[in-house]
Order: structure tokens, then sequence, then C-alpha cells
């Protein structure tokens, strides 16, 4: 090892901001979720107006809609294989779609309320769901069975994540809990945070696995180190009271932290720094999720009823 590189991490590439590329104004209601698919060839979107619609990520042609709920659409997740879609309504069900055949593969039913939150394990043979019925739901994908139901709060679970090798999921919710569970068992392993206020309106492990993203109703995102409890960082700037606005980590060039603002806006943080590196404008209403493409400099993003907009966000190359 050179002298004096010490245990410093290398210097971020300098920042290039980003720019509005495209507006997509498929749906009819509010966009609830935007999700660039693992292979990073797909974008998913989700809606109130029931629908998911699957988009190619160059050309952003719609490939496929996907119509069957009764209710509107909160949130949806892809499988590993970057080939299944599993979305979660206010139908109080989850489905599995082929995303280029826009088939339903399978149904899920079990919550008794609204379905808010949903993943898949990185294996994709299970789902985790969370819902305004308090519990999370653990789903074998292939029979479309619920083989654990937990009752993992006290109020709706806003949030659910596996880490990066399914060992574990975290779930956060209006309880102001976030919690670690054994993805095998069920069992509560930690409580991360325990306020009753704020509200914990959003939870993520980082790609690396060491770390979780937990953004609360006070304006705040922070960056916990789960095994030690300890908090690392804390990003502010945007506005965060009332919606659970999902957040993510973007890793193409150099390690920022993005999140959907009230108002209207798109923040970008430097995740060592903690520093604002860019407000990105031009939605007209609360953007509620971000989706950050897996190899590209490219951020999607999704703006609730005055909006119903997705835009494409992508930075210069030169």
């Amino acid at each position: 090892m050179a002298s004096g590189s010490g245990s410093q991490p290398p210097p971020s590439p300098p920042y290039r901001p980003y720019r509005l590329a495209q507006t997509l104004t498929a749906h009819s209601r509010a966009v609830s979720c935007v999700k660039f698919s693992n292979d990073g060839t797909l974008l998913a979107s989700a809606s109130l107006d029931k629908t998911l619609i699957i988009y190619s990520s160059q050309t952003l042609n719609p490939i496929s809609h996907l119509i069957g709920h009764s209710e509107g659409v909160s949130d949806l997740a892809w499988s590993s294989d970057s080939h299944y879609v599993c979305s979660a309504s206010d139908d109080r069900t989850l489905r599995i779609w082929d995303a280029r055949k826009a088939d339903c593969v399978k149904t899920l039913r079990g919550h008794s309320a609204f379905v808010f939150c949903v993943n898949f394990n990185p294996q994709s043979n299970l789902i985790v769901s969370g819902s305004l019925d308090e519990t999370l739901r653990i789903w074998e994908v292939k029979t479309g069975r619920c083989i654990r139901a937990v009752h993992a709060h006290s109020d709706p679970v806003t949030s659910v994540h596996f880490i990066r090798d399914g060992s574990i999921i975290v779930s956060g919710s209006h309880d102001g809990s976030c919690k670690i569970w054994d993805a095998a068992t069920g069992a509560c392993l930690k409580t991360l945070i325990d306020d009753k206020s704020p509200v914990v309106s959003f939870a993520k492990f980082s790609p690396n696995g060491k770390f979780i993203l937990v953004a609360t109703l006070d304006d705040t995102l922070k960056l916990w180190n789960y095994s030690t409890g300890k908090f690392l960082k804390i990003y502010t700037g945007h506005v965060n009271r009332v919606y659970c606005i999902t957040s993510t980590f973007s890793v193409t060039n150099g390690k920022y932290i993005v999140s959907g603002s009230e108002d209207h806006c798109i923040y970008l943080w430097d995740l060592q720094g903690k520093n604002m590196v860019q407000k990105l404008e031009g939605h007209t209403d609360t953007v509620i999720s971000v989706s950050c493409h897996p190899v590209e400099n490219k951020i999607a993003s999704a703006g609730l009823d005055n909006d119903r907009t997705v835009r494409i966000w992508v930075q210069d190359t030169a």
C-alpha cells in the first residue's frame, strides 16, 4: 500500500449535474412508485390509477400495461432477474406479473388492509410485504403462499427491505420504530429506533448491506450503522412531513443519497460529506419516489396527483 494512503476513502469524482431529459405522462392519477429493473433494461411505474406501466429504459416507450388491481397501487418491486414485478395495492392483494408479457402470474391474498410496501429477496424465491394492518408477511413466490405473518408494529408498516444476502429484513412504521427481522424465523433481532415520533416513513439497506437509510417525517434522512445502533450521517434540506417518500443510493458515479421532497423537488447529497450537491426542479407536486439506474447516471422520479408524471434525469457525459 502506498505510504500516506491511510484509511481515507478515495475522493469522489467531480459532481456532474443532472438535467431533465424526458417527461412521461401515461398515468391518469398520482404515480406512487418508480423503479428501474436490476439489469437496467426496463423501468416500471405504479399508480393510484390501479395500473403499472413497464417502459424500455432506453427508448422510454411503454412495453406493457399491467391491469388487474381493483384499487390504487402503492409500491412495486423487481425480481433479481428483471423478469417479474410484484405490486402492492389498496385492494389488499399483491400481484406477481411477468413484466414483458403483462400476465398476472400469482395473486397473494392475506393482508386485511391496504398493502403499502413490497420487496423480493435477492434470490427472488420470497417476497416481503407490509400493510396498514400492522403486519409484515413473507410469501413463497413459487406457490403464492404466505409462509409467515408477523405482527410487526403497532401502526401501519411503511417499508420493508431485504439485506443483500436475504438473511434479514428491515421494516419501518408509523409507530416511530425501525426493526430488524430474521427472514427465516420472523424473530425480531433488533429495534433500531423506537421513538413515538417522528414517524419512520422509509427504510432500506445500503447496497453493501452495512447501513440502513431511514427517513422520518421531520424532514430528515439518517444513515445508520445497524450493527452498532449508531447513526453516522444526517441529510437535511428537503421537505418531508406528510408522505412516505422513498429515497435511495446512487452509486454509478460517486456515492450519493437521492430523495424526493414535498416541495416538488429532488435532492441529492454527497453520501460521505452530507452536503447537498443538487436540487432538481420540474415536478408540480410532491416527488414520492426516486430510482437510480443500476449502471447509467440516470434517475427516474414520480409525482403525486397534481403532477402524475414520471420524469427522467440524466447527467451530461462531458
